[in-house]
């Protein structure tokens, strides 16, 4: 079926919302206005205002309900409007949710899905366009994920909701109206592997999330040039999948990551680094990264374009480790 990736979203808030009573979705704007994204529109008339819940505006607040929810039994979901605005809860997601397992000695799982939106590309300024899931990754006790297709869009909800540990789950804010097919029958899918998306042999393209589309139109251009990019899906940026990636690395022996975020301790010096450590032998040329420049977004479109990865940096930089 013809479908969108924020269609996608909601049709996996309803799979969740119908499977299980103990499920249910609240956050700022959530019901009577159906989500800023409009992802839950419709929800709140097909579940009530028990299961679709619009809170006051204190992500602290309704983070931490959440997490008392998921320990009383619940399978809450969570959404934070952006990623930027999670900060405010960062107090909840790291000394709570991501701690209470190991502080109880195992008896207390936090089995709590936070939904948020991530990235840049749509001119909404700095406070509104980060992509800080490589902070997130960096917490043990937290599992995150950042669908980049549809099929992941609808399917690593469920997933997460059935995970006994907390799960954030990114969605890029410029893919919700990107259109495609989805299967009639599409469903859960595993969050625990990366995907390679496209096969290749001269030099792999690591991204997730909105930077995959943006691997693959490199690999496009590089393939009318001659030159064959392998392209990797991260889908869980914690636990990292760095078997598929190291996999293909021994493959193409070159590496090229793409990250939305700032190069500086971000999520691609991880990735290059276990790699060096790894798979130092394999590689034969330096491995390449292609991230936001260490800016707060512009405003300005000229500027926000310039600032983030574009299909051309990261065709330059495969021709460069091709090289």
């Amino acid at each position: 079926m013809k479908t969108t990736y924020r269609e996608a979203l909601r049709e996996a808030l309803r799979d969740a919302l119908s499977r299980d009573e103990r499920a249910f979705l609240m956050g700022e704007d959530v019901g009577a206005y159906g989500g800023c994204f409009t992802v839950s529109l419709g929800l709140l008339e097909e579940f009530g205002p028990e299961r679709v819940r619009d809170t006051p505006l204190s992500e602290s607040a309704f983070v931490g309900a959440g997490i008392g929810a998921a320990l009383g039994g619940m399978r809450p979901i969570v959404e934070i409007m952006t990623v930027n605005f999670s900060l405010l809860a960062l107090d909840q997601i790291l000394n709570n949710a991501a701690t209470l397992l190991h502080m109880s000695g195992g008896q207390l799982s936090v089995p709590l899905v936070i939904r948020m939106t991530t990235g840049a590309g749509r001119q909404l300024a700095a406070q509104h366009s980060h992509s800080l899931e490589g902070w997130y990754a960096h917490i043990p006790g937290l599992r995150i994920v950042a669908p980049a297709t549809l099929e992941d869009a609808r399917g690593m909800l469920w997933t997460a909701l059935a995970d006994p540990d907390p799960v954030l789950l990114f969605e890029h804010g410029a893919l919700y109206g990107v259109p495609g097919e989805l299967a009639d029958d599409a469903g859960p899918v595993d969050i625990d592997r990366a995907a390679v998306r496209r096969a290749g042999t001269d030099v792999t393209l690591v991204a997730y999330g909105g930077t995959l589309h943006v691997a693959t139109e490199a690999a496009d251009e590089l393939a009318a040039a001659g030159i064959s990019a392998e392209v990797v899906d991260l889908r869980t940026l914690r636990p990292l999948d760095e078997d598929t990636v190291l996999d293909s690395v021994r493959r193409t022996h070159r590496l090229v990551v793409v990250d939305e975020g700032w190069r500086s301790g971000s999520l691609s010096a991880e990735i290059s680094a276990r790699v060096t450590e790894k798979a130092f032998y394999e590689l034969d040329a330096p491995v390449e990264r292609v991230c936001t420049a260490e800016v707060p977004m512009p405003y300005a479109k000229h500027l926000e374009e310039a600032a983030l990865p574009s299909a051309a940096e990261v065709a330059a930089a495969a021709r460069r480790a091709v090289g």
